[in-house]
């Protein structure tokens, strides 16, 4: 908006102009979470919907850089904060819920879309892959800001985010990529970096750790940097080796956590903002108009698949009421891998510009609706950040009691 009374500007010129209109929409998002205590995630997105619609901001081919690479990082630091002990602990109901959370959702969104929309059967496929994703983004930037992230119902939720977009990423690749030799090569450079990424950073953390130039974090984001080239070289997803190699560090970084919190603070400041208003301002208020029905219709039956399939796996794990409702309402989000997918579709072919809108608009709000739920009325610790150590079974019945409810141990 100021930007089409300002004439004649050059380049660079137009490159402050932008960052200005998009940190003065991060600023603002930060102040209007603390004062209305929304997570600042989803007081980003809300803004960028303004911005995309309202002030028309420019979404620039260095905003679409940052906001990839805030991506990469965030998945990278929430696989680096997952505890390898929890992880045991945790693996068997992480891995049920994960891979619930993914089933159902595909399998749901895929007959809707052909049974109900009548959309053919590539159509239906990127629908129900768009809809069985969980934001690894949304949920990890939910935990650190609730301080939810190092107790084991943190650790056990970031892990099924995990084994949920693994489902996604799969599914995408079976049904339409396929596997090349590019893949292969993929995978062998990666099975060769998890092995060899940890040996490699503790010597370097040994030899320059401590400066003033942190060359040890410009040694992670060159990681991982080369590995999301080759990843979407190979055709697969940036942010699926940034996990991988988040979770294949976690145990050196309970040995680094002061690299670990600058890194936090890095992305949350820096790249983080663009990620989260970008979604936002993919949303249209046309779409969401015009295709008001798909898109309630998508939303609906994805978060009723994620309770179907997650909130009674909760159960069966002795998960109290408020835990095992928020767990569900966490894993029902959808960000990063519903747009990949979506997008995916579009440029292929598969699906056109309206189903296009209706899957991103059902997606992004996903990534709202349920988690404002989740913070506002099933937020498990209220006020008080459970240690770790604690067996997730007498977490979850302590919670229920300091809620007034009943628990049966």
């Amino acid at each position: 908006m100021v930007r089409n009374l300002i004439k004649g500007v050059g380049v660079l010129e137009q490159n402050f102009l932008v960052a200005t209109e998009w940190l003065l929409l991060a600023f603002a998002a930060s102040i209007l979470s603390i004062r209305l205590g929304i997570s600042v995630a989803l007081m980003e997105i809300a803004v960028g919907v303004i911005g995309g619609n309202v002030l028309q901001i420019e979404i620039t081919s260095w905003v679409n850089f940052l906001a990839g690479f805030g991506a990469v990082v965030l998945t990278f630091l929430a696989g680096a904060e997952i505890d390898p002990e929890s992880m045991k602990a945790n693996l068997k109901e992480s891995v049920s819920i994960g891979l619930l959370s993914f089933l159902l959702p595909f399998l749901g969104g895929m007959a809707f879309a052909y049974y109900v929309f009548g959309w053919d059967s590539n159509a239906s496929k990127i629908a129900g892959i768009a809809l069985s994703t969980t934001s690894v983004a949304v949920v990890y930037a939910v935990m650190v800001e609730s301080g939810l992230s190092s107790t084991r119902l943190g650790q056990a939720i970031l892990a099924a985010c995990f084994i949920t977009d693994l489902g996604t990423v799969l599914a995408l690749g079976i049904l339409f990529t396929g596997f090349s030799m590019k893949v292969v090569w993929f995978t062998v450079i990666l099975i060769a970096v998890v092995l060899f990424i940890t040996p490699v950073a503790a010597k370097i953390f040994e030899w320059y750790g401590g400066r003033v130039s942190e060359p040890e974090i410009k040694f992670i984001f060159l990681t991982l940097l080369a590995l999301a080239y080759l990843a979407v070289t190979s055709g697969s997803e940036a942010v699926l080796p940034a996990y991988i190699i988040g979770m294949a560090m976690a145990g050196f970084f309970m040995r680094h956590k002061e690299t670990l919190h600058k890194m936090r603070a890095i992305i949350f400041a820096t790249f983080t903002p663009f990620y989260f208003i970008k979604a936002g301002a993919l949303v249209s208020f046309n779409a969401l108009y015009t295709m008001a029905g798909a898109i309630l219709c998508f939303l609906i039956v994805k978060i009723v698949a994620k309770f179907i399939g997650v909130l009674p796996t909760t159960k069966y794990f002795s998960y109290g009421r408020r835990a095992g409702i928020y767990t569900t309402l966490l894993m029902s989000t959808g960000l990063t891998f519903g747009t990949i997918s979506a997008l995916y579709g579009l440029a292929n072919n598969y699906i056109d510009k309206s189903q296009y809108s209706a899957l991103v608009a059902a997606v992004i709000l996903s990534a709202v609706i349920p988690t404002f739920i989740a913070q506002k009325w099933f937020f498990p610790v209220p006020g008080v950040e459970e240690s770790s150590s604690l067996s997730l079974v007498t977490e979850n019945c302590s919670l229920e009691r300091s809620a007034g409810n009943e628990c049966k141990d």
